[in-house]
């Protein structure tokens, strides 16, 4: 009794320090955020650490309800649900979507289906997993939530390989493996490539399977991940299978499948006894196939999780009990293999009536409906084009007619200025100075300006005869000031009378006067027509050609150039 007693003691003290560690451990974990406990928890998961994972997921739930953060107890189930019994994780998701379905956003509720058809997947339950995952696929669309989508997307490629579907599947891994940096992060690129490379040996893609595999090598050895080290282990004892290279299939696979085994990760050991046994094959090795297959057999009755491969496993192992002629082991694998097949049937046959439905045909519906659209835009485009080149040919068109039409009127211009310039040259000086002389003192009688004596209005009119006749205005730097100052008068006074009797601004009166010269020197002087633009303006008075070009056409409505060709074209007829 004594010694009992004594047992009792020490039990009581062993499990009063478990719960003050215990409790050590919980009160540890306050310094840690949300994110940081998450990392803590798949740190754990990776390391396969399953009661610190655990005891951080149940933590997190807590401190979620505690300060009531739904989106964070959703997030504590989640974590919590991973290493549970199936019955207890589907109870803990069932949760995690009851609470978040009032929450408005893109989140929910196609991550519920999502994490609710993985845990089915992982159960395998292939009907249920698809059901889940069509379901997330259609909120994710409906969200426009593309991280989502993308990872529907994927889970649904998962199912394709499992049936056979891997060419398909292949498909969407390599699209979210290049083309997913804004969608997956790094361990689900990881898993993409995993995915993929599996997808390639099922249809003998064995070099770009290669590359894969070196590639995920060194990701792993960076990481310093053992569970990615043993799947590219499995992925390469699988590619040297492929190659008929069975010793180094054999070491790898039989390595993979130990790492798996050890860490409880019973599916990834169920397919690595597989090839195992597939290498033993075809190396000859009958009595470790045989010792394999049966081992897989005893794994699969455990889990209750089976694969398509399976059934070559049974038949091998019947053959191979009858050629033993041991009826009773080859009653049982019969008997197996009619199990497993049975479910395989029913998993496969769902799949296969289910995906095409559900799936594949909605999804070429939709791409179906992106080419009419894409085609539509198109057109769209195509007409907007073809409007806008029209748009863009009817304007050339009236700017090419409106340049015409106004080359033809400068011409018509020009040709004009030139009969002008000669008949005055027709007409008697002597005849044309008196007929000046008596319009000019006709408009002396009609007009009077104010505050300027007429006199001096006089004096100023007959300055700026001289001024015209001597040719002054052909001067560089004439100013209204310099001129005035020249004529004796002033500014006021010369303004007012050129304003008046010319009626044109001083600027305007200057510029006539020098566009005039050029009308008539132009024709008359054919040294001065071969002269550069630069020296005529220079020799007008203008200190650069674009001031006496502006000049020009201000005055006549043509331009130079028209004027000097419509004068060539005068000279060449004569």
């Amino acid at each position: 009794m004594k010694h009992i007693f004594l047992i009792k003691i020490i039990i009581i003290l062993l499990f009063g320090n478990l719960v003050y560690a215990q409790r050590s451990k919980i009160d540890s974990l306050h310094e840690f955020e949300y994110p940081e406990l998450k990392n803590k928890f798949y740190d754990y998961c990776d390391h396969n650490k399953v009661p610190q994972a655990k005891q951080i997921a149940k933590y997190y739930l807590q401190k979620a309800k505690k300060e009531n953060n739904i989106l964070e107890i959703a997030e504590g189930y989640n974590l919590i649900h991973f290493n549970e019994k199936f019955p207890t994780a589907l109870k803990y998701i069932d949760s995690l979507a009851t609470i978040t379905k009032d929450i408005k956003g893109n989140l929910y509720p196609a991550r519920s289906y999502l994490l609710k058809g993985n845990l089915y997947y992982k159960h395998d339950n292939l009907k249920a997993a698809l059901d889940n995952y069509i379901l997330a696929l259609k909120y994710a669309k409906e969200q426009n939530d593309k991280k989502q989508t993308a990872y529907a997307n994927m889970n649904i490629a998962y199912i394709n390989s499992y049936i056979g579907k891997n060419a398909e599947a292949a498909k969407i891994f390599r699209y979210y493996l290049y083309n997913g940096n804004n969608i997956t992060d790094d361990y689900q690129h990881n898993q993409m490539r995993i995915a993929l490379i599996s997808c390639y040996l099922e249809i003998n893609k064995l070099d770009s399977a290669n590359i894969l595999i070196k590639e995920g090598e060194k990701y792993a050895l960076v990481g310093k991940n053992k569970y990615d080290l043993n799947s590219y282990s499995y992925l390469s004892g699988t590619y040297d299978l492929k190659l008929k290279k069975y010793s180094t299939a054999i070491i790898k696979l039989s390595n993979a499948y130990t790492y798996f085994t050890n860490s409880n990760e019973n599916n990834n050991a169920n397919y690595s006894l597989f090839n195992l046994g597939k290498a033993y094959q075809g190396a000859k090795n009958k009595e470790k196939v045989a010792e394999t297959y049966i081992k897989l057999d005893s794994n699969i009755q455990k889990s209750n999780i089976t694969f398509p491969e399976l059934r070559e496993a049974y038949t091998y192992l019947i053959d191979y009990y009858k050629e033993k002629n041991d009826k009773e082991k080859q009653l049982y694998y019969i008997d197996r293999f009619l199990k497993v097949d049975k479910k395989l049937d029913e998993q496969l046959q769902y799949a296969f009536t289910e995906l095409p439905k559900k799936y594949d045909t909605p999804k070429l519906l939709e791409e179906k409906e992106d080419i009419i659209n894409d085609l539509k835009k198109r057109k769209t485009i195509l007409y907007v084009a073809i409007s806008a080149l029209l748009l863009i040919l009817l304007l050339l068109t009236y700017l090419y007619y409106k340049s015409r039409r106004a080359e033809r009127k400068h011409h018509k211009i020009a040709q004009d200025l030139i009969h002008s310039v000669e008949k005055r040259h027709k007409i008697d000086p002597e005849t044309e100075v008196t007929e000046a002389l008596i319009e000019e003192l006709v408009q002396k009688e009609q007009k009077t300006i104010k505050n300027v004596p007429e006199e001096v209005v006089q004096a100023i009119l007959k300055e700026l005869q001289h001024f015209e006749k001597k040719e002054h205005f052909l001067k560089k730097g004439i100013t209204l000031s310099s001129l005035a100052q020249s004529i004796n008068t002033n500014t006021t006074y010369l303004s007012e009378v050129i304003n008046s009797h010319k009626e044109k601004s001083f600027t305007a009166y200057l510029n006539d006067l020098r566009v005039d010269y050029a009308l008539e020197r132009l024709i008359e002087d054919k040294r001065f027509r071969s002269y550069k633009l630069a020296i005529i303006a220079d020799e007008l008075g203008y200190n650069n050609a674009q001031a006496f070009t502006a000049a020009f056409k201000k005055k006549t409505h043509t331009t130079l150039s028209t004027y000097l060709k419509e004068i060539e074209n005068t000279m060449t007829i004569k």
